[in-house]
């Protein structure tokens, strides 16, 4: 049953074998949606109960305003666990592990590249490996893989892909400590031996953006951006490797969650003890798919800067990194648990971290405000910076919203429209779109989403994250 506690949060109580509440950030729009999804086989509301139910999760079963079904657990969902009692499952990270943004300050405005954005938006589409099966100019072997793995960007900036000063604005450092390459198999590397360095295809996309309204502008200059300011930002993640990460798990996490006597509502919501042998094995993993989604963003961004340099005449490394952050993870941290610092385990599924000021996490140049938050929009909508909040760490286990979130599946969506027209209707708008694929671009139509301007006031005004900026498209380039 729901209960609206405030404005835009509600609860799903707690009943059967649910260990914690639900909690759902979202307006009476979205909690229709959920409803009537309750009618069908691919409920979130039903997911949340379900995640609700496993052992050692602490506070609530969160889903914010982009939430939307995914496979066990709802995409838009946060949940923690106690490192000692508590279970890491497949369903609360997916198939693509760290899927990410990362956000470019060019040094350019609007007015700067007006005369030359076709150029640019060819050059961008040519040199940006895109589209399923994609291959890079990084030609890996097996041993430079497991480096990768184990050191993320890193690795790819020691072989000249970027600059060292890139590393201090990525989540991380762009290197999770603790991952593994012997727990990653032969075939998941293999896929990957040519494929960082790719963007990928589905929603990931390369997006040429301007500043279009700044709502906070102390916190805005802080992160060195203003009005009409040019940036360019990634989304992708783990590719090939995440994917078969979270293929090969499934059956170990399945086998254990049998041998453990765990009791799931759902078979994609296997899990081990994050203390058994198991559960270690797959956190590693996962930390390698971490590292690797890193040092993919490392390589694109290299390949960004080479292009713009070419069309406008810059210098690459006036091209700077506002900041990297993914939203597909599994990670200790410290947290709030009933009045006591506690470190769980946190799973953000279509979350983004989105810490706020003051944690030691994030780069000194922005800590007194909080960290950025890359909120992704759909094809000729809008994108946001965020900052996170001291209430959103004790609401949300410091985490937020990473896009606008589906209201459309992929297979509706391309019965719906099609990817030319979307490309027309773009034109008009004076958005340029490159495409790998027509039917790619019709599965991630503006209207297969929900209104992103829709989703961010939810989470602004209950306070759990700021509104810092707001950025329209220029220029996608699709898969």
């Amino acid at each position: 049953m729901l209960k609206q506690i405030s404005k835009y949060i509600w609860e799903l109580s707690k009943e059967n074998q649910m260990n914690v509440c639900g909690r759902i950030y979202g307006d009476e729009t979205l909690i229709k949606i959920l409803e009537e999804e309750e009618k069908t086989n691919w409920s979130s509301l039903r997911q949340l109960r379900n995640l609700a139910s496993l052992p050692g999760i602490q506070k609530y079963a969160i889903a914010l305003a982009d939430v939307h079904p995914g496979y066990g657990a709802p995409i838009g969902s946060i949940s923690a666990f106690d490192l000692e009692e508590g279970v890491i499952t497949f369903a609360t990270i997916g198939f693509d592990i760290n899927c990410g943004v990362r956000t470019l300050i060019t040094g350019l405005k609007r007015h700067d590249i007006e005369a030359k954005k076709e150029e640019l938006a060819d050059i961008l589409f040519r040199e940006i490996p895109a589209g399923l099966g994609s291959t890079g100019e990084l030609k890996l072997t097996k041993s430079q893989i497991d480096e990768v793995l184990e050191k993320g960007s890193e690795y790819v900036i020691e072989q000249g892909f970027g600059l060292e000063e890139d590393l201090k604005y990525t989540e991380e450092k762009g290197c999770i400590k603790g991952a593994d390459p012997k727990a990653v198999s032969d075939k998941a590397k293999e896929r990957q031996f040519k494929q960082v360095g790719t963007l990928g295809s589905g929603n990931h996309y390369l997006e040429v953006q301007f500043v279009e309204q700044i709502y906070n502008e102390e916190v805005a200059e802080i992160f060195g951006i203003d009005k009409d300011d040019i940036v360019i930002s990634l989304h992708c993640g783990s590719r090939a490797l995440g994917h078969q990460i979270g293929t090969d798990y499934l059956q170990e996490l399945e086998r254990a969650s049998k041998k453990y006597n765990l009791k799931i509502l759902d078979k994609e919501l296997v899990c081990a003890p994050i203390q058994s042998e198991e559960g270690q094995k797959y956190f590693s993993a996962v930390n390698a798919g971490i590292n690797c989604a890193f040092a993919n963003r490392q390589v694109l961004t290299h390949l960004v800067r080479t292009s713009v340099s070419k069309v406008l005449g810059i210098d690459e490394k006036s091209i700077r990194v506002l900041y990297d952050v993914g939203h597909n993870t599994a990670k200790i941290e410290k947290h709030d648990i009933n009045g006591k610092m506690k470190e769980v385990l946190v799973g953000r599924k279509g979350s983004t971290r989105g810490f706020g000021p003051n944690r030691e996490e994030i780069p000194e140049k922005y800590r007194k405000v909080g960290q950025p938050i890359l909120v992704g929009g759909s094809m000729g909508t809008a994108s946001y910076i965020l900052r996170g909040t001291n209430k959103g760490m004790l609401e949300t286990f410091g985490s937020a919203i990473h896009g606008a979130g589906r209201v459309m599946s992929r297979v509706k969506a391309t019965s719906n429209f099609r990817g030319s027209d979307i490309e027309k209707t773009l034109r008009k708008q004076n958005i340029i779109v490159k495409a790998h694929s027509l039917k790619g671009l019709a599965e991630e139509a503006p209207e297969a989403y929900k209104n992103i301007d829709d989703v961010v006031k939810i989470v602004h005004e209950e306070g759990v994250v700021e509104k810092v900026a707001r950025l329209r498209p220029i220029i996608v380039v699709k898969g």
